[in-house]
C-alpha cells in the first residue's frame, strides 16, 4: 500500500476511532472547515475541472506553486458530506507534490471506514473526486 502523507494519514487515523455514526459526525464537522474560495477564483467555474460523476455540482481547481499543489473546491452547502470529503482531501494533500496526490491509493477511503456510512453512489462520487485530483496533478 502507497504510503499517505502525514496529515492525510492522520485524518485516517482519526476516523479509524470513531465508531458508526461517529465518522458521519466527524465529516459533517470537517465539511464547515471547507474555506469559501479565494476572491481570484469566485465566479470562475468555467476555469474548473467539474466532477461529473458526482450527483452533487463539483469543481476543482488546483492552484499550483514551487511544484507543489493546493486543491480548491466549489460544492454548495447543502451536500454536507461532499464537502467534508473536499475537506478531507483538501486538509490532507494541501500544498503536496503532484507525485504524492498520485500515489494515493484509488479506495483510501475505505481505511476511514466510510463504507460504513455512505452509499456505494456517494463513495462512487467521492472516488471521482480523487480520480480527478489525480489528473489534474499529472497534467
Amino acid at each position: 500500500m502507497s504510503k499517505l502523507p502525514a496529515r492525510l494519514q492522520e485524518i485516517v487515523e482519526d476516523f479509524s476511532y470513531c465508531e458508526g455514526q461517529e465518522k458521519l459526525e466527524y465529516l459533517l464537522e470537517l465539511a464547515e472547515s471547507l474555506p469559501p474560495l479565494p476572491d481570484w477564483l469566485t465566479g470562475k467555474r468555467d476555469e474548473m475541472d467539474e466532477v461529473h460523476e458526482c450527483m452533487t455540482p463539483v469543481f476543482i481547481y488546483p492552484e499550483k506553486q514551487d511544484g507543489k499543489l493546493f486543491f480548491h473546491f466549489d460544492i454548495p452547502p447543502e451536500s454536507p458530506t461532499v464537502r467534508g470529503f473536499a475537506s478531507v482531501l483538501q486538509q490532507g494533500l494541501g500544498w503536496t507534490t503532484p507525485e504524492q496526490v498520485s500515489a494515493i491509493p484509488n479506495e483510501f477511503y475505505l481505511q476511514m471506514g466510510l463504507q460504513t456510512v455512505l452509499t456505494g453512489q456517494r463513495l462512487n462520487g467521492i472516488s471521482a473526486m480523487l480520480a480527478h485530483m489525480k489528473t489534474l496533478a499529472r497534467s
